[in-house]
């Protein structure tokens, strides 16, 4: 293999994780979309769960296949000879778990699975119209979960400290899809707007958004660095 390829889907937000994470590490990789739900996805012989993200690479001659974002950051930590996104000391890399763990388990759970599934898996999967309760609950989620990362903000520069780390890289790869549905009003939370506009302007994230979703434009700022 000749290069490492990455089998994502655009709008899922561990895959955006690994394309940001990837572009900051400067490794040069092609991409490959997929669509996890069809049944003849090729995520299905990659990866025993079948879901995104998966990188294929070469190491020491040998084809590697890591699946999913642990896997694909971890990597990217493991082969950096200094702190890459996970930080030296160990009360910050405590806390970049934490708040990684919060964003894989109850922001999935109470925002994703309920706004996403609304806004973009029912489109995809033809389940008809988004429905009205379920987005008030998935919105009214957020707002929550928005008020607890303003307050962090508030006392550090980045999510678990003092430099940029695997917790920035997760939040901005969920908060991005829904930015790209026009589900944040950023003016409520002026902390997290500012720490967001910086990540937006890292040539890592370019090629996200250049992402569009089929049938659905962007919110206007979405593509704009300083909104």
């Amino acid at each position: 293999m000749s290069a490492s390829v990455l089998f994502h889907f655009a709008f899922d937000p561990a895959s955006r994780a690994a394309r940001l994470a990837l572009g900051e590490a400067k490794i040069l990789f092609e991409e490959s979309a997929v669509r996890p739900w069809e049944p003849d996805c090729p995520l299905q012989k990659l990866n025993p769960s079948g879901m995104p993200p998966v990188l294929q690479t070469t190491e020491n001659g040998r084809v590697l296949t890591l699946c999913e974002q642990s896997a694909i950051l971890g990597w990217l930590d493991d082969r950096s000879r200094e702190p890459f996104l996970m930080p030296a000391e160990p009360n910050e890399r405590g806390e970049v778990r934490r708040l990684v763990q919060w964003f894989d388990r109850r922001f999935t759970d109470e925002v994703d699975a309920v706004l996403l599934h609304e806004r973009m898996e029912k489109p995809l999967l033809r389940l008809g119209p988004p429905e009205a309760r379920m987005l008030r609950a998935g919105r009214e989620a957020l707002k929550a979960h928005l008020a607890i990362l303003e307050a962090l903000l508030a006392e550090r520069d980045h999510l678990a400290g003092r430099r940029l780390s695997r917790a920035d890289i997760v939040a901005a790869a969920h908060l991005s899809v829904l930015d790209y549905f026009g589900e944040i009003s950023w003016a409520a939370w002026p902390g997290l707007k500012t720490w967001y506009m910086k990540l937006k302007s890292r040539p890592s994230f370019r090629p996200l958004l250049a992402d569009r979703f089929p049938g659905v434009a962007p919110a206007p700022h979405y593509t704009d660095l300083d909104f």
